[in-house]
């Protein structure tokens, strides 16, 4: 039987067991990748295959049908594009604001196919390191000190400086690629989908634990994780509910309602203060929810979240409060016919998005927190937008900024 475990092309000048570095005589262009002059213009339409925000949720890089395309959010303008001739690429992971990205490419791409990862200097115009499996990568995620692969049913997690094997960790059937990691130099924490179906897999690398959420009854569909690691925020393919956890002892923190009609949730990001969580979906609303977790600062205080609206009616989703959880956070306004929890249906009990943003339905879009309260929303149509809350009154959002980046 075939395993997915990497291998090395035999052409390759150095190889090792873990991966290949790409070594050249001169610091010219790769052999292995290189950007030609391409018959491509600004005037000629490309597909967009993927989008993804950095680590820090202020550059956008995208995927496309000639290349890729890396973007500023604040102010929102191209930073650089590479193009070619011979395909494009449906992953581009970026290094934070680094000159260093992992790409993966589309299937139609004739020289750099998707059972293959291109870690690629874009200062140095060359590949540093690659990574070839004999079966089609699902998704990568770079630390400063990581890179992790993605594959169906497994995970791969290497070194970034000497592309040596660290772990690998097997998985349920995850064709979405599944998986975040913490972004704090002191903390490394992976979570992904785990050997069973709604099941997430958290593993505290720094401190050699293992935990084992049982996060819904269906499959995972989406998950994320704080900066640190310290909290998880989840939804499945049902879309109805979004869960937050406490990643060191597997608790439910927090139950969130984006809906009761099934829905794909297609992002959920989480506000550096832990104040907010935003999700997109398939149904073409954005929604902002309330969070009611603390927050632990570098102090190692916990700081509670005051902001409470005046028609904001204290709502727990829980039985009994958790120590994460503050006791001073009010709920939202849907949720104020939590008194009659047990005799209503429960999603009258639920709590629900504090504010909305409406955009076209049936189109994937990603969401992250920007500066100021303001969320940044970047769609597969090619269209980014910057849109701002009432942090007190909720309700609809209102839009700062509208632009098409890529015609599609």
């Amino acid at each position: 039987m075939m395993t997915d475990t990497p291998s090395s092309p035999m052409n390759s000048p150095v190889s090792t067991a873990q991966g290949t570095f790409c070594e050249h005589p001169n610091s010219g262009a790769s052999s292995s990748l290189s950007w030609p002059d391409a018959d491509i213009n600004d005037s000629d339409e490309s597909n967009l295959f993927s989008i993804s925000w950095n680590q820090d949720y202020d550059c956008l890089a995208a995927g496309t049908s000639h290349g890729f395309r890396i973007y500023n959010c604040e102010p929102f303008k191209e930073t650089f594009r590479r193009d070619l001739k011979s395909g494009g690429f449906k992953i581009v992971e970026m290094l934070f604001r680094s000159n260093v990205l992992a790409l993966v490419g589309a299937v139609a791409n004739s020289h750099y196919p998707p059972n293959k990862v291109l870690i690629w200097d874009d200062h140095q115009s060359r590949c540093i390191g690659e990574f070839t499996f004999r079966s089609e990568v699902r998704g990568v995620k770079l630390r400063r000190d990581r890179i992790v692969v993605v594959l169906e049913h497994k995970i791969y997690v290497y070194h970034l400086m000497d592309l040596k094997l660290l772990h690998q960790i097997e998985t349920v059937a995850n064709p979405r690629g599944l998986c975040c990691l913490s972004y704090h130099s002191n903390t490394f924490v992976l979570a992904c989908p785990g050997r069973c179906k709604g099941q997430v897999r958290v593993e505290h690398f720094g401190l050699n634990v293992t935990k084992s959420i049982n996060a819904h009854d269906s499959q995972i569909a989406c998950l994320t994780l704080t900066k640190d690691g310290l909290l998880l925020a989840t939804a499945s393919v049902k879309g109805t509910l979004i869960r937050i956890f406490n990643t060191m002892d597997g608790s439910t923190l927090q139950e969130v309602r984006r809906g009761v009609d099934r829905a794909e949730i297609n992002s959920i990001s989480l506000s550096q203060n832990v104040q907010w969580l935003a999700a997109s979906s398939d149904k073409g609303t954005v929604h902002i929810f309330n969070l009611r977790v603390r927050v632990f600062g570098e102090d190692s205080l916990i700081r509670p979240n005051y902001v409470q609206g005046p028609a904001l009616l204290h709502q727990n989703s829980s039985t009994a409060l958790d120590p994460l959880i503050s006791p001073n956070t009010g709920g939202n306004p849907n949720s104020s016919l939590s008194f009659m929890r047990g005799v209503l249906p429960k999603y009258f009990s639920s709590e629900w998005s504090f504010a909305q943003f409406r955009l076209p339905e049936n189109t994937k879009f990603i969401v992250a927190f920007g500066s100021h309260n303001t969320v940044l929303i970047a769609g597969m149509d090619g269209s980014f937008y910057r849109c701002s809350f009432d942090q007190v009154n909720g309700g609809e959002m209102l839009q700062k900024e509208c632009i098409r980046f890529l015609k599609c």
